[in-house]
C-alpha cells in the first residue's frame, strides 16, 4: 500500500483541478484543494491549497498549508503555513504562522496575544546584586615609563 505521505491520516479528500464546488466540506482527515471552493471548509486535520487551489470563505482546521489563494476567514488550532506562491486576503487566527519569502498575507492576523506584563521578568538565582559582578579597573603597565601605571 503506498504511503499518503500524512501519518496516520487515511480519510483524504481532493478536489482537483479544474473543479468548482460551492458549498460545505466537513470531514475528519486531510483536504487538499487544487481546484476552486466557494464556501467552507471544516476538518480537525490538515487543509492543503496547492499553486492551483482557490478557496473563498471560511476554513476551520487543525493545520492549513497553502501554496495557491486565498479569500477567507483562516481558523487553525496548530499552524497556517504560506509558501513561496500563496496569497491570503482576510482573518487569520492562529497560534503560529509561517510565511516563506514571497508569499503574500493582506488582512488582520491573532495569534492568541491577549496583553503582556508591565512588569520585568524575574532574573534567576541571585543576580539581584549587579555591584559584586561588575568588572574591577584594569591596570595598565607602560613598558616604555619603566612600569609605571596608566589608567
Amino acid at each position: 500500500m503506498k504511503s499518503s505521505g500524512f501519518a496516520g491520516d487515511d480519510n483524504i479528500t481532493l478536489l482537483a483541478k479544474g473543479v468548482v464546488l460551492k458549498g460545505e466540506i466537513h470531514v475528519e482527515g486531510t483536504v487538499r484543494i487544487d481546484g476552486r471552493l466557494d464556501g467552507e471548509i471544516q476538518t480537525k486535520g490538515h487543509v492543503i491549497i496547492g499553486e492551483d487551489g482557490l478557496v473563498e470563505g471560511t476554513i476551520t482546521a487543525g493545520t492549513v498549508v497553502s501554496s495557491g489563494r486565498i479569500k477567507a476567514k483562516v481558523t487553525a488550532n496548530e499552524r497556517i503555513q504560506l509558501l513561496k506562491t500563496a496569497t491570503l486576503i482576510g482573518e487569520v487566527l492562529t497560534p503560529v504562522l509561517i510565511m516563506e519569502e514571497g508569499a503574500k498575507l493582506q488582512g488582520t492576523t491573532d495569534m492568541g496575544v491577549a496583553a503582556w506584563s508591565d512588569d520585568l521578568p524575574k532574573l534567576p538565582g541571585s543576580v539581584s546584586d549587579l555591584s559584586a559582578h561588575r568588572a574591577k579597573q584594569v591596570v595598565v603597565l607602560d613598558k616604555e615609563s619603566g612600569g609605571e601605571a596608566r589608567r
